[in-house]
């Protein structure tokens, strides 16, 4: 099956030639699937891609994965191969796939503003609304989801300058303060953050709401001015850079206009990731952000690059994943952001994820067929 206009084409496989499938261990997505049903037939299904893939193509696979009860890794992967086909995502400029990775930061905060904790994480003002091509304003770029209503009248939200200069002062819409500014633009960029209190109380923000500008990457920024290598292009790195030219921060954050808005969640277990966009719990290793304007939440997608070695102890990745989120960065039929988990040692995996990788996507045997097989 191809999309000419979207530039890919989904080329029918073999599970034997997915390189390193027999390797991996899918045993952990069986709970998150088990979630994911939940999630579809008692709340709201997924929104489907222009894939054209549905949550009703994935339901199948959902429910026979309620009753399967695998004992293995081999027991896991014959489960897939049996109720599953897998497609390799081939874009038509020959180009292959690419991974970032991304991860759920653990913040010092407090929930009193001081001369120490400065810098606020906000909650969604009441007049940012949700837009579509029926409410736009004419002039504002079809890629804002997100405008400001005043006074009858919908404009652009103020951007990421506007309110670091206090354009939400004073309406109480402060979650919590943090120490650092570059640690707050950090955690927009993640979407979620585990927080520690003082007073040693843990709590949890994710995501509800951005501004609607678009995502400008302040690494690309630096690379342009020549500030660092591209070879050398990291979180890390970027994170040195900024504490090294603090007369520059603003500057340089400000490139960046998008602005998130978060919303207070529980931390249900210590061990469980942060809910995103797909509404369940992400699975460290085993969780993708993909382009939810092309694909459905919930699908399987086995994801190789033997560049990347050193999430796997020096092994080439080679994981199948489930597609739980999404990321304003994150654009294309083969672009995946891997998630790595919670805390600093997930932050240092996560950092210098750049990768080139293949994707294959496992669509259930129902549904298959009118992709070729």
């Amino acid at each position: 099956m191809s999309d000419d206009k979207a530039g890919f084409v989904l080329q029918a496989v073999g599970f034997d030639e997915l390189k390193g499938w027999k390797d991996d261990d899918p045993s952990s997505l069986f709970e998150v699937m088990e979630a994911c049903r939940s999630q579809i037939t008692g709340t709201k299904p997924y929104r489907t891609g222009s894939l054209g893939l549905s949550t009703d193509d994935l339901l199948p696979l959902l429910d026979a994965a309620r009753n399967a009860k695998p004992a293995s890794a081999s027991d896991a992967r014959s489960f897939f191969e049996q109720n599953c086909r897998p497609f390799f995502i081939r874009k038509l400029d020959g180009s292959r796939g690419f991974v970032t990775a991304f991860y759920e930061p653990e913040i010092a905060v407090s929930d009193k503003l001081d001369s120490t904790y400065r810098f606020p994480f906000y909650r969604r003002p009441d007049d940012l609304i949700d837009l579509d091509n029926s409410n736009r304003p004419v002039g504002l770029d079809s890629s804002y989801a997100f405008g400001r209503l005043r006074d009858g009248e919908i404009s652009a939200y103020p951007d990421r300058q506007a309110i670091d200069q206090g354009f939400l002062d004073g309406r109480g819409l402060e979650i919590t303060w943090a120490k650092s500014k570059i640690d707050v633009f950090f955690v927009h960029v993640q979407g979620a953050a585990r927080l520690r209190y003082p007073d040693g109380r843990t709590a949890r923000i994710t995501y509800t709401a951005k501004a609607g500008h678009p995502f400008s990457a302040i690494g690309k920024l630096l690379v342009d001015r020549g500030e660092i290598d591209r070879a050398n292009i990291s979180m890390q790195s970027i994170r040195a850079w900024l504490a090294a030219h603090p007369e520059q921060v603003d500057d340089v954050l400000w490139h960046n206009r998008s602005y998130i808005f978060f919303r207070e969640a529980p931390v249900a277990a210590s061990k469980a990731g942060p809910v995103a966009a797909a509404k369940v719990p992400l699975v460290a290793g085993r969780s993708l952000a993909v382009d939810r304007l092309i694909h459905t939440f919930g699908f399987p997608f086995f994801i190789r690059s033997e560049s990347l070695t050193h999430l796997d102890k020096g092994r080439p990745f080679q994981r199948l994943m489930l597609a739980l989120d999404t990321g304003s960065a994150i654009v294309g039929p083969a672009r995946g952001d891997i998630f790595t988990g919670s805390g600093d040692e997930a932050g240092e995996l996560a950092g210098t994820v750049r990768n080139d990788a293949d994707f294959a996507i496992l669509i259930p045997n129902a549904a298959a067929g009118r992709f070729g097989r």
